[in-house]
């Protein structure tokens, strides 16, 4: 899509073109399933994965916004790919196992607060049963080493108390969607137990963990009911966004972190096995808890012609007033580390929408990003 002068401009640097850079080869040639590929997080790893060599097999349904990160960047063509429900599990059991995955990666999931209201039976038989249909495909699929199941930070059980939340700390859900993704931990939970569990890893050879992440934000992502594509949505018609829960406060972070954390949780489950097994949280730093106007106001500087936003003071459904992660487990047992601070994350979100507007190759600015992320220190 063309700019032409009635669309606001984006104030930021487009980023480098340095190569990807990695500690090792380690995932050059492996075979990764992942489920979600077509979604706005599935692309941003399918596309980093296949940086690094990896040999990714999607499975997914066809993207649901228009347009699409999967859809821009193309990967389509360079991604095998089976368009299909997560709770057909016969379906899923077929593409697994034609797969041969050592590594499965399952982010297939109904991801939206506001959704689950809306549609509470699709939320829970997708996000639960979706993760009953894997992991019992996996049972049957004897290459698969190692397995991520991408939950959400929402799975807790929320007092609303000014604490950040631990993996040990109790689960739980307000709404649908919260309580299906803690419902996706407990049958995570389960099958290690049950059927991979660490004791008698060396008969089943399977490690399985489960990783709870922040509020994720980056270029790319339209979905509806989530604050950043709003405000650009709106922008982009030269409307002001309409902004609700301005004091509700969230772990904000850029889509890269997140998958960083992804990334290697799965690295060590694979090469150390069930060490590694368990639950895993990836959020910002403490002082990157940002409430919703801070955020809003952060994004319009960056994009300051902008025609900038209202409060929706209409009846909205009850979403949680205080979320943040306390991500110390993960920056201590796998060396994760955030890289970009909030404001960092929200500069690369105008960067990668000023391209999009000009039209540029979408595939080469999201790659860009992630050597800019990888390059960071």
């Amino acid at each position: 899509m063309k700019s032409n002068n009635k669309k606001p401009s984006f104030c930021s640097s487009r980023p480098s073109n340095r190569r990807v850079r990695q500690s090792s080869d380690s995932w050059r040639g492996k075979r990764v399933f992942l489920t979600g590929n077509t979604g706005f997080k599935g692309a941003w790893l399918t596309i980093w994965l296949e940086a690094l060599g990896a040999r990714v097999y999607g499975y997914a349904l066809k993207p649901n916004t228009d347009p699409s990160l999967y859809e821009l960047c193309r990967l389509d063509k360079s991604t095998k790919t089976v368009i299909g429900d997560i709770r057909d599990a016969a379906r899923v059991k077929k593409a697994l196992l034609a797969a041969k995955p050592e590594i499965v990666i399952h982010m297939a999931a109904q991801p939206l607060v506001r959704e689950s209201y809306r549609a509470p039976v699709e939320t829970y038989s997708t996000n639960v049963m979706g993760t009953v249909n894997l992991l019992e495909a996996v049972r049957s699929c004897s290459s698969v080493k190692a397995v991520v199941n991408v939950t959400t930070d929402k799975c807790y059980e929320n007092k609303e108390q000014a604490r950040a939340f631990r993996e040990g700390d109790p689960l739980g859900g307000y709404d649908p969607y919260s309580s299906s993704k803690a419902c996706s931990e407990l049958v995570a939970s389960a099958y290690q137990n049950s059927f991979f569990n660490p004791a008698d890893y060396k008969k089943h050879g399977v490690a399985l963990a489960t990783a709870r992440a922040g509020n994720v934000i980056g270029g790319g992502d339209w979905a509806a009911d989530r604050l950043i594509p709003d405000i650009i949505r709106a922008a982009l018609k030269d409307k002001k966004a309409r902004i609700r829960s301005p004091h509700s406060i969230r772990p904000w972070q850029h889509v890269l972190e997140p998958l960083a954390g992804y990334l290697r949780l799965a690295e060590m489950l694979y090469t150390r096995g069930p060490r590694y097994s368990g639950a895993w949280n990836f959020g910002p730093d403490d002082g990157e808890a940002r409430d919703v106007k801070w955020i809003v106001k952060r994004m319009f500087a960056a994009w300051p012609e902008a025609p900038g936003f209202i409060i929706d003071k209409g009846y909205h459904p009850h979403e949680a007033h205080y979320l943040k992660l306390n991500s110390s487990k993960a920056r201590q047992e796998l060396g994760w580390i955030p890289r970009w601070h909030v404001g960092q994350a929200i500069d690369r979100i105008a960067a990668w929408t000023r391209e999009y507007q000009n039209s540029e190759d979408m595939r080469e600015v999201t790659l860009a990003q992630i050597r800019e992320y990888t390059s960071a220190v």
